[in-house]
Parts: structure tokens; C-alpha cells; sequence
């Protein structure tokens, strides 16, 4: 087996980052100047990767690819070819990266190589595009919007220039091409991350939150009744709600996705009708479906997202459902055999209860409330209520009647009466 030795080896992008910042170092990144496709393979690096050559470490598996520059062959973000010529430089490599902070290398024995002053960058916080060849591709717009998810929290601000080249890649219809399966990885990502509403945020300021997720940018200058939502506005509630979700369930992407679509319905109330939004909540279903579905989102994030919208005023209301009421939306949320669901939907309506202005460190009782109505439905033995029955056509009202008479009881006994 050869050896890389003869030629430049370096860390980059985000591994020479985040070292930077402080942050633990989850995966390093090479790149490999003046080698061959050829000569990484007959070292036993593994390639992977259709787009352009990259290559597993043989014991480490960490990413070494060889230095590459990039032209604009087309739209979107697969319209591109690639030349990775042994006689590309190290600096050209980093010249087609997406922001000076993810543009800086280092040598195996530690030294910076810096050559679009991403260090300065860092230090002054500022997320700023390396050079023009920003504009050629749409996922950076994505991308960005993403590190400001995950480095609002440390003061990083979007240089104004990188935000209007943004705008021009919204206007000028680039964003229209990304893919939804690499919006959803984007957005994945920035949900999970300590500040889900800075995505939501930056993408709004550049205007591609209303080409990539209309319905929700247009919960924004929706007014909603002052005595329950101090805040008003409805999108600033969706904000205030995404915030609720990285504080009570830090790194949880599918407790934000649930949080960001729970009121697309107020976007549809009739005018005529607002501040008030009755029935928002079957409203909301359709828009949270067609966002789900357009997006790709995982079938069990969905079906949360779509439960949430539906039922989540209804648990805010906990204390004043009849048996029947309370039976219909524990039947609905599938309690019985999905518990874990039960406790996502609440966490989620807990956020939603807490994303208003004056109430973020409120208690939300109704959580202990409706898992306590929760285990008394499942304690109705419907094993031995079909065992007795005569006929099996009346298993299931039986069941119904018994679990009914459960959640009487239950309620009956939290009642102050």
C-alpha cells in the first residue's frame, strides 16, 4: 500500500471551526492537494461520493477529498462540474467554499492557513461569503440560514453583502430549484440546533422563506386576541414557541417541526373574523400535511406534526373536557399502544402554551393531567372485556363503554366539586 506522504494533506472546514470557537470537534474533514483519484485508491482510501472524488481513510474513515474547483453548468445546486486537477491549489479549493469561517485549513501539525481572513471573521462574528461564486449556488442560502441557527446564541450576525447576495439568489429564482430532500436536510439540521428561530429569521430576511415554506411566512402580521397572546403577532408566536422547543427539548428537530407548523391555520382565517381564530385548528391540518408531505418529512414527525395541529387547544382546554371529549382526543393521539406519542404532543403544547409574551416560565398542568387520564385508559382491560363478551361485534362498544366509564371516574375525581 502507497502513502499520502509525498503530497499536502490538510483539515478543513468546519473541524478548524469549531476548534476555534471552543466547540467539541465531531467530524474532520481533509483535503488532499496534488494527488490522483488513483493514487488515494492504491493507498486504500475508500472512494464514495458520485459528484466529485471522495475518499475514506482505510483506519480513521474521515473524509479526504481531493482539492477541486467548481463551475456553474447549470441551475440549482447539482448544476455544476468539477476539476480536480493535480494542479489545483489549496487556496482555490478554499475560494469555492460557501463562508471565510468554513474556508480556513490547517497542517497536521496545527499551523492556520487563512487565506480569505476567516479568522477575523470568527472573531467578529460576522458570517460572510468568500467570494461571488456564492451567488452559483442556492444551498447556500440554506446554509447559512443553518449557522445562524447554530451560532446566533454566540452573537454571530449575517454580514449585510452575504444578505444581499441572498436576495439576488431569491429573486433571481435560484432558490426555486433546491430539492425538497435537501431542504429538509437543512432545515433538519437547523431545527435541531440552539436556535431554530434564526433560521426561520434569516430566511424571512432574505425572502426565501416565502418561496421555500409560504405557510409559514404568512403567520407573519397576523394579529391574534391581546389577553392570550400578549405578543399579537403570529408569527412572533411561532418564534417565541421554536424557542420553547430548544429550551425544553434541546437538539429535538422534530418537537420544532411540530412547533413551527402547530397555528399554519391562523394564516387562513377570514379576515372578517380576526383577531379571533375558531376552528384554526382543523384549518391548520391541510397546510401541515402539505408542507410534511412536500418536504419529505418523516412519516412519525408528520403524523406528531398533524396531531398537534389538530388537538392541541383541545389540551389546553384539559380541565374542561366532558369524558366523551377527553375519550375522543386520547383515541385519536393513540395512547393505548403509542405512549411515547402522548408525551411529545404534550411537550409541544407546553411550548406552545409557554411561546407568549409574559409566560415563558409558566406551569402547564394540563401535562400531568392528560397522561394521568392516559394511564386510566389504559388500565381498562380490554383482554378480558372481549373474553367475556357473547358476541364478538360487541367487543369494541364494550371497550368503548368501559374506558368511557374510566375517564368518568377520573375526572370526576380531579374535579374540585
Amino acid at each position: 500500500m502507497n502513502t499520502l506522504s509525498e503530497h499536502k494533506v490538510y483539515l478543513v472546514g468546519g473541524a478548524v471551526r469549531d476548534k476555534r470557537l471552543g466547540l467539541d470537534v465531531k467530524d474532520r474533514d481533509w483535503v488532499v492537494v496534488g494527488a490522483t483519484p488513483e493514487q488515494l485508491a492504491d493507498a486504500g482510501y475508500k472512494p464514495v461520493g458520485k459528484d466529485f472524488p471522495v475518499f475514506l481513510h482505510p483506519t480513521t474513515h474521515e473524509e479526504y477529498a481531493l482539492a477541486r474547483t467548481e463551475r456553474k453548468s447549470g441551475r440549482g445546486y447539482h448544476g455544476f462540474t468539477f476539476n480536480t486537477d493535480t494542479s489545483v491549489t489549496l487556496e482555490q479549493d478554499l475560494e469555492r467554499r460557501d463562508l471565510t469561517i468554513n474556508a480556513m485549513a490547517e497542517t497536521p501539525d496545527g499551523k492556520l492557513i487563512d487565506p480569505y481572513n476567516g479568522a477575523n471573521d470568527l472573531e467578529q462574528r460576522v458570517l460572510r461569503h468568500v467570494s461571488d461564486a456564492f451567488l452559483e449556488d442556492p444551498v447556500r442560502v440554506l446554509r447559512v440560514a443553518k449557522f445562524m441557527a447554530r451560532f446566533s446564541n454566540l452573537g454571530f450576525t449575517v454580514a449585510p453583502e452575504t444578505l444581499q447576495l441572498m436576495q439576488t439568489m431569491v429573486n433571481d429564482g435560484e432558490v426555486d430549484h433546491l430539492v425538497p430532500e435537501r431542504v429538509w436536510q437543512e432545515m433538519h439540521s437547523a431545527l435541531g440546533s440552539q436556535s431554530p428561530r434564526s433560521f426561520i429569521e434569516t430566511l424571512r430576511a432574505c425572502g426565501a422563506l416565502k418561496v421555500l415554506l409560504p405557510e409559514v411566512d404568512a403567520l407573519f402580521g397576523v394579529p391574534q386576541r391581546p389577553e392570550y397572546h400578549p405578543e399579537v403577532d403570529t408569527g412572533l408566536h411561532t418564534l417565541m414557541v421554536l424557542d420553547q422547543c430548544a429550551s425544553l427539548s434541546p437538539g429535538n428537530a422534530a418537537i420544532a417541526y411540530c412547533g413551527l407548523c402547530h397555528d399554519l391555520g391562523k394564516a387562513l382565517t377570514p379576515k372578517g373574523e380576526l383577531p379571533k381564530h375558531i376552528g384554526h385548528e382543523e384549518r391548520g391540518v391541510p397546510p401541515t400535511i402539505e408542507v410534511s408531505d412536500r418536504l419529505r418529512v418523516q412519516k412519525h414527525t408528520k403524523q406528531l406534526a398533524v396531531l398537534v395541529t389538530r388537538w392541541h387547544l383541545v389540551a389546553h382546554r384539559a380541565f374542561e373536557l366532558t369524558p366523551k371529549a377527553l375519550h375522543k382526543m386520547l383515541l385519536a393521539l393513540d395512547v393505548i399502544r403509542r405512549p411515547e406519542r402522548l408525551d411529545d404532543f404534550l411537550l409541544v403544547c407546553k411550548c406552545d402554551k409557554r411561546g407568549r409574551g409574559g409566560q415563558e416560565n409558566n406551569d402547564y398542568p394540563q401535562q400531568a393531567y392528560l397522561q394521568q387520564a392516559a394511564e386510566a385508559l389504559r388500565l381498562v382491560d380490554a383482554k378480558a372485556i372481549a373474553k367475556a363478551s357473547v358476541e364478538k361485534s360487541e367487543i369494541p362498544e364494550a371497550i368503548r363503554l368501559a374506558q368511557r366509564q374510566a375517564l368518568k371516574a377520573f375526572v370526576k375525581s380531579n374535579s374540585n366539586e
